[in-house]
């Protein structure tokens, strides 16, 4: 701690000391108070909604493949009240929901298995490599085949696409362990469930909230793609049928829906990832001056 002279300034040093205290004034800038991100947020929202409502009216864009942002939002009023609405809701939720469960657990679990033993994951890395590029789309017919149009076709994709997510980012977590530490777990007897709880899991938890956020996203990407395209029950599939029937503001409407399910689903996910690494650097809102 740096203690303060109090002792009166002289005459003489008067002049040069207010000279530099006026200088290093000048130096420091002048602080304006930001506008809240929410405010920002929802001035671009507010933006965004005057562009659609303009756009139908000019020779830009048909008002029959774009109507103006108020005929949408009416829509969407009516769809609050629909049943059939909420049905969809469901089952898209219900495809979300198992896939992403199934991912997470299949994710996590090979992940620490194949990360920590180095000989499984030289022998797995080629096939990883190969399978985790190809597009869950792309198996799309396969899905059919084997299960029809059922919820079945919709977790295969969903699985498929969010398990790499999670997967991934568990092999990086766990390949970030010190080894220092893995070999001090080793020394003090602890047996490898022993040090996955104390050494391994510890270090892994920060990339596996990552891919579980992640995964999130993309399985409800994938859930919505299933049923757009293989006909599935869900939102994507009234999308589908509201567009083939010339619906075009319940189209939006049901588009809108799916945005702001996106928008939920990553804020509780980020959520549940502050609350589980609270203890986390990362995750600390401490200013250290």
């Amino acid at each position: 701690m740096t203690a303060v002279d109090n002792t009166p300034v002289g005459a003489g040093s008067a002049g040069p000391d207010r000279g530099t205290s006026a200088a290093a004034h000048r130096a420091v800038p002048s602080r304006r108070r930001r506008p809240p991100t929410a405010l920002l947020g929802v001035a671009g929202l507010a933006g965004l909604l005057v562009l659609v409502q303009v756009l139908p009216s000019t020779p830009l864009v048909s008002p029959r493949y774009l109507p103006p942002a108020t005929e949408i939002l009416a829509a969407l009023v009516e769809l609050l009240g629909d049943g059939a609405f909420w049905s969809a809701l469901g089952d898209t939720l219900t495809g979300w929901a198992i896939g992403l469960a199934i991912a997470v657990t299949a994710g996590i679990v090979l992940g620490v298995l194949i990360g920590s033993v180095p000989a499984l994951r030289a022998v797995t890395a080629s096939t990883i490599e190969f399978l985790r590029p190809i597009p869950s789309v792309a198996l799309i017919p396969l899905a059919v085949l084997l299960y029809g149009t059922g919820l079945e076709s919709t977790l295969l994709l969903v699985v498929y696409a969010a398990f790499w997510q999670v997967l991934v980012q568990v092999l990086y977590g766990v390949q970030d362990v010190d080894p220092v530490a893995d070999e001090t777990a080793r020394s003090y007897g602890l047996g490898r469930w022993a040090r996955i709880r104390h050494v391994i899991w510890p270090t892994s938890l920060p990339y596996v909230m990552t891919g579980v956020r992640l995964a999130a996203a993309v399985a409800l990407v994938l859930a919505i793609t299933a049923e757009l395209v293989i006909g599935a029950p869900g939102l994507g599939n009234r999308i589908a049928v509201a567009q083939t029937s010339g619906a075009v503001d319940l189209m939006y409407a049901l588009v809108v829906v799916t945005g702001l399910l996106g928008v939920g689903i990553n804020l509780i996910a980020r959520a549940v990832e502050r609350r589980a690494l609270s203890w986390h650097q990362s995750m600390r809102g401490e200013v250290i001056v």
